[in-house]
């Protein structure tokens, strides 16, 4: 089936879309709704037998649905309707949400069903991007690949909206206003967390703190300390603690509302205001624990944004790891795995090219020490999407374990930066060299089963994240307790050695940064820019050249099936 995937943005969730109907065998093509013309010509020139909308903020010109099969994906229950599902369902404090595939049809949000799912919301509330990347991108999956194998039955009729209906328990919400976004201190750490989390990680919540108003992201609770609500008690790894009405919350990052600014750490944000603020203990981006075999550093960095100081923070913790005495270490992500280098805080910094030369430095020092560690095997868990050097980085180990649901984008071409974090060697040696130099040329998404196939993982496992982290500690404590554990070690020594001798790893780091120092400081392929474009979230102006070239291609690209070296 011809498919056309119509969207505000080739995010995770529509990179998943992309994958999971591809997979399954069907001729996609890719669009970005940047105008109302450019959506009508893309279904003229594609001709699809299905429109389908994972992520699609605008509206559907009537042109379009009228003349051909279109449905939206709308992150809420049969009924609901309206641009801020997810924001009022957190702020409401919902005990189950859902996702609806629904025809386009005059009315947003109003047109018949062809499916839906629903689940369970957590118990605390979730930040929107959390929900977002994960139950309802889960969902909202499912149910692309349901609307595919429905479109393709001509007995199928979706069923209208009818509020009469048990099933339809949703309903029209107006889209939030700043108003909605505001918050005091003064309120219970619980209302703080919910009213930010449900704006974050866009807009955010609004608020003033130290005298200045600000745009507040990445909150979690802090301990019951007595204080003034509002006021800054305490700093630790970026991050700032503040007295809240009824304890505190630690808030992890900030945008200054004014001009140009961008949302960066929040101690960062904050500066000289906070430089006296004590250290306290209780909020640690990176932590280490381990059992008689296995030790895991894990390392939770906001939307997978690795700072220079981050990158050095990690780099100690794995080199303390890699001195203990246990038998595998396991390398674990958060919610997202990596996606490599800081771009908001260079762009942030006095000297852009200095920073982004300085955090380079620091994540190949990461990478480094997981391809360098000689005493315990390796396995990285990736239990999140990764892009870019954050690939790389999780490239080195003994085994690379990856859950079913990820999304990898093992390449740098969209940023204008050949890249480093030691690439030119890990990925080669896991893939081959053509099959590296197809990743990092066509700068396309992978899923998990692609990445398996490919060789650039060793693994995928399904389930959500917490089940995921469970089931690779289990797969690494039988690693170390397996008996030919000294057979395994004394393997990955020997090819290190062998690889050394051939060329040493610092030969490659030296080509990368030589390439990367020319992208840095000379800006040859437009890193400036698109670093500007992205910090600053400019809405694309036409559907980018990688993708809308691929589109052409498409029919020959879905043919490629499930075959070892299908993307």
């Amino acid at each position: 089936m011809r498919i056309l995937l119509l969207c505000s943005a080739f995010n995770g969730l529509t990179q998943r879309a992309w994958l999971e109907l591809r997979r399954a065998g069907h001729d996609v093509s890719v669009e970005l709704a940047v105008s109302e013309q450019a959506m009508v010509e893309a279904a003229e020139l594609h001709k699809p037998d299905l429109v389908i909308c994972p992520f699609l903020k605008e509206r559907v010109p009537e042109r379009l649905w009228q003349g051909h099969r279109t449905v939206i994906i709308h992150p809420g229950p049969p009924g609901d309707r309206g641009p801020s599902s997810l924001d009022w369902a957190i702020v409401d404090g919902e005990p189950e949400w859902g996702v609806t595939a629904l025809q386009a049809v005059e009315e947003m949000d109003a047109g018949p069903i062809w499916g839906y799912r629903t689940f369970v919301m957590p118990s605390e509330a979730p930040r929107k991007s959390a929900l977002y990347n994960g139950p309802v991108a889960d969902a909202a999956v499912e149910l692309v690949a349901e609307v595919a194998v429905k479109a393709a039955d001509p007995q199928f009729a979706p069923v209208p909206l009818d509020y009469r209906s048990p099933e339809v328990r949703g309903r029209l919400r107006r889209a939030m206003r700043h108003a909605d976004r505001e918050f005091s201190w003064e309120e219970s750490t619980e209302e703080v967390l919910r009213r930010v989390r449900a704006a974050d990680g866009s807009p955010g919540g609004r608020v003033r703190l130290c005298d200045l108003p600000v745009r507040v992201f990445d909150v979690y609770r802090g301990p019951e300390l007595a204080g003034v609500p509002g006021e800054v008690a305490a700093r630790r790894e970026g991050a700032v603690l503040v007295h809240t009405g009824d304890g505190s919350v630690w808030v992890g990052h900030l945008r200054l509302e004014r001009e140009g600014a961008v949302k960066l750490p929040a101690a960062m944000a904050l500066g000289d205001l906070v430089s006296g603020a004590p250290e306290r203990s209780g909020y640690s981006e990176i932590t280490y624990d381990r059992s008689d075999g296995v030790g895991v550093v894990s390392f939770d960095f906001y939307n997978g944004a690795m700072s220079t100081d981050q990158c050095r923070r990690l780099a100690a913790a794995l080199r303390y790891a890699v001195a203990q005495d246990t038998r595998v270490l396991v390398v674990r992500g958060g919610e997202a795995f990596s996606n490599g280098i800081h771009l908001n805080v260079i762009e942030a910094a006095r000297h852009p090219e200095l920073e982004a030369w300085l955090n380079i430095n620091a994540i190949n020092g990461v990478c480094r020490e997981i391809v360098a560690c000689s005493n315990q095997l390796v396995v990285t868990s990736i239990g999140g999407n990764a892009g870019a050097g954050g690939v790389m980085l999780g490239l080195g180990a003994d085994r690379v374990v990856v859950r079913e649901s990820v999304v990898l984008n093992p390449h740098y071409r969209t940023m204008g930066l050949f890249g480093s974090e030691l690439w030119t060697y890990t990925l080669p040696r896991r893939v081959g060299a053509e099959v590296a130099r197809r990743l990092t040329q066509e700068a396309l998404p992978i899923g998990a089963a692609e990445a398996v196939e490919l060789g650039l993982a060793d693994r995928s496992l399904d389930g959500g994240r917490l089940e995921f982290e469970r089931r690779v500690l289990e797969y690494a404590e039988r690693l170390a307790a397996d008996p030919g554990y000294d057979r395994l070690l004394a393997g990955r020594r020997q090819a290190r050695e062998v690889d050394e001798r051939r060329k040493p790893l610092d030969a490659f780091r030296a080509e990368e940064l030589a390439e990367m120092s020319r992208d840095m400081f000379e800006d040859r392929h437009g890193f400036r820019e698109a670093r500007r474009l992205f910090v600053h979230k400019v809405k694309a102006q036409a559907t980018p050249a990688h993708l809308a070239g691929h589109r052409e291609l498409s029919g020959e690209s879905a043919t490629a099936g499930a075959g070892a070296s299908h993307m």
